[in-house]
């Protein structure tokens, strides 16, 4: 029996989840973010309540590890690996990106592809290919979108696009086999099924070493010096 506390922080959405043995015992969600520095410490502490409440000691803590926001992966990684020192227990990473190709693979065809996409900038999206197996087809990349993107996949299969990066490449991916999802978001909730199964076969991160898969560096941007003229 084991009991996974899970946190994604991945995109502008803030959600934890508490679940026994694979099924969701309870979660919370904020969709209006971004709002990591604040919000996830309060919904951290409600799964704690109640845990304690029904006398669940917490086996393990998943956490998306990435692609997404910088600043979302760093607030959710460092609060993870914080309560895994604090209790002693084992860390889970899940990709986002399958986090979110798992919570589709039900709505498509057998022989379709998934890809899941997050926003980066302009038209820019972190994005990787995934079949309805969640075996996957091309590793994540950053990927640049136009008229020309994914023409050889979209020869070969129907492709459904999904995930807050989808929405900018309506426009420019036109192909017939192109579908597009709305609404699909990596929540913590749907991070159940692989954090239970990365725990039962033990496969756990070094809390010390592990980091997020950023994809990109960090570039911080300064506003310019105003000049003065006399």
């Amino acid at each position: 029996m084991s009991v996974i506390l899970s946190i994604e922080t991945s995109t502008s959405v803030c959600s934890t989840a508490l679940s026994q043995d694979g099924v969701c015992l309870t979660e919370k969600v904020k969709f209006e973010g971004p709002s990591h520095a604040s919000q996830l410490s309060v919904f951290v502490q409600e799964m704690i309540i109640f845990a304690q409440e029904h006398s669940l000691a917490i086996d393990a803590v998943a956490v998306s590890c990435g692609p997404g926001s910088y600043t979302g992966l760093r607030i959710g990684v460092s609060t993870a690996k914080g309560l895994c020192y604090g209790w002693g227990v084992p860390l889970i990473a899940i990709n986002s990106l399958e986090i979110m190709a798992d919570t589709v693979k039900g709505m498509v065809p057998d022989n379709a592809l998934l890809c899941p996409m997050i926003d980066a900038r302009r038209m820019e999206v972190y994005a990787a290919f995934f079949d309805k197996k969640l075996q996957l087809i091309r590793p994540t990349s950053a990927d640049i979108i136009d008229e020309h993107s994914y023409t050889d996949l979209l020869a070969e299969h129907p492709v459904y696009f999904f995930g807050n990066g989808a929405d900018k490449c309506k426009t420019a991916i036109t192909h017939p086999n192109a579908n597009f999802l709305s609404e699909i978001h990596p929540i913590a909730k749907n991070m159940i099924t692989l954090a239970a199964k990365a725990f039962e076969s033990k496969r756990f991160e070094d809390v010390a070493y592990f980091e997020p898969f950023y994809l990109k560096e960090f570039v911080a941007t300064t506003p310019k010096e105003k000049v003065i003229k006399n």
